[in-house]
C-alpha cells in the first residue's frame, strides 16, 4: 500500500525540478549563445535571452562551417556521425544476437569457453588495444573510410551477454513446440526470438547509437581527410579555433546541431527503450 503524503510528493517534485534545471541550464546557455553575434561575449556578460542572429549562425555552420578551424560544413560531419553511429549500433546488435543465439541454443565443444572469451574482452576496450587495432586498419588500407571508422568498434561483449541472459529466460517449451511444427533454427530465430527481443533490441539500439555518436579518439586516429570528420571531431577543432578568435556563437550553433540526432532517436524510441530496460516478464 502506497501512502499519499503531500509533503513527500512536493519534496520529490522539487528535487526533480532542480535536477532538470541543473541539467538543462547549460543547454539553454548554449542555445542562447548560438543566437547572438561574436561580439555579444566580448563584453564579459553572457546574455540570457535569444538574439537576432540565430538563422545566420545556423545557416553558416550548415553550409560553409568555420574556415579558420579547418573543418568541413556541419551537415557533412552530421552525415558521417550518423553513418558511423548507425553502422556501429546495427552491427553490434546483429553480431551480438547471433552469437548469443549460437551460445544458448547450439551444443558444440567449448561452448562456455567461447562465451567467457567473449565476456573477457570487456576488459579490453578500444583505448587499451588501440595501437594494434590501428596497425591492422592501416595495413588493410581502411584509413579515411567508413569501414575504418566502424568495423573495429562493431563487436560487443556487453550486448552478447545481455542477449544471452534474455535467451536463457525463454522457456524451452517454445523451442520444442517450434521443432514439432517443423521449424528449423533460422525460422525459430526469425519468427520467435526476434519478436520477443524487440524491446531489448530497441533499448540496446539507443545506447549503442549514442556510443557511436560520441566517439572521438578512434575517429581522430583513423581520419586525416576532412571528408570523414565526425561531428565530435569537428566541435573539438571549432573550439580550438574559438580560443584564438571570438567565434563561440558559431561553436554553440554546431553543438546544438550535434545534439539533434541523438535526442531525436531517444524521443522516437523512448517507449520501447524504457520498456526494454524495465520489462522482466516476456
Amino acid at each position: 500500500m502506497v501512502e499519499n503524503r503531500p509533503v513527500l510528493n512536493i519534496l520529490t517534485h522539487v528535487v526533480l525540478i532542480v535536477g532538470v534545471a541543473i541539467v538543462a541550464f547549460p543547454v539553454y546557455l548554449a542555445f542562447i549563445a548560438s543566437t547572438h553575434d561574436a561580439n555579444a561575449f566580448a563584453r564579459g556578460l553572457a546574455p540570457m535571452l535569444p538574439g537576432p542572429h540565430m538563422i545566420d549562425n545556423y545557416a553558416q555552420m550548415l553550409t560553409s562551417g568555420l574556415s579558420s578551424a579547418g573543418a568541413p560544413p556541419v551537415w557533412l560531419m552530421l552525415i558521417n556521425s550518423t553513418i558511423m553511429a548507425l553502422t556501429i549500433a546495427i552491427g553490434k546488435i546483429a553480431i551480438s544476437i547471433i552469437s548469443a543465439y549460437a551460445i544458448v541454443y547450439f551444443r558444440f565443444p567449448f561452448r562456455l569457453l567461447a562465451f567467457w572469451m567473449i565476456f573477457i574482452t570487456l576488459m579490453l576496450p578500444v583505448e587499451v588495444r588501440i595501437m594494434p587495432t590501428f596497425k591492422v586498419v592501416a595495413d588493410l588500407g581502411m584509413l579515411n573510410s567508413y569501414a575504418g571508422l566502424t568495423i573495429p568498434l562493431i563487436a560487443s561483449a556487453t550486448a552478447t551477454f545481455l542477449f544471452r541472459q534474455f535467451f536463457l529466460t525463454i522457456p524451452d517449451e517454445l523451442m520444442e513446440a517450434a521443432r514439432v511444427d517443423g521449424a528449423g533454427p533460422l525460422k525459430f530465430f526469425r519468427d520467435i526470438l526476434l519478436p520477443l527481443s524487440r524491446t531489448n533490441i530497441a533499448a540496446l539500439f539507443v545506447i549503442l547509437f549514442i556510443y557511436g555518436w560520441v566517439q572521438y579518439l578512434w575517429p581522430l586516429l583513423v581520419t586525416t581527410d576532412s571528408r570523414y570528420y565526425t561531428i565530435v571531431m569537428g566541435i573539438k577543432r571549432l573550439a580550438a579555433s574559438a580560443d584564438a578568435d571570438p567565434y563561440w556563437n558559431l561553436v554553440m550553433a554546431a553543438v546544438m546541431l550535434a545534439m539533434l540526432p541523438p535526442v531525436l532517436v531517444i524521443i522516437l524510441m523512448q517507449r520501447l527503450f524504457v520498456k526494454g530496460l524495465v520489462e522482466t516478464e516476456k
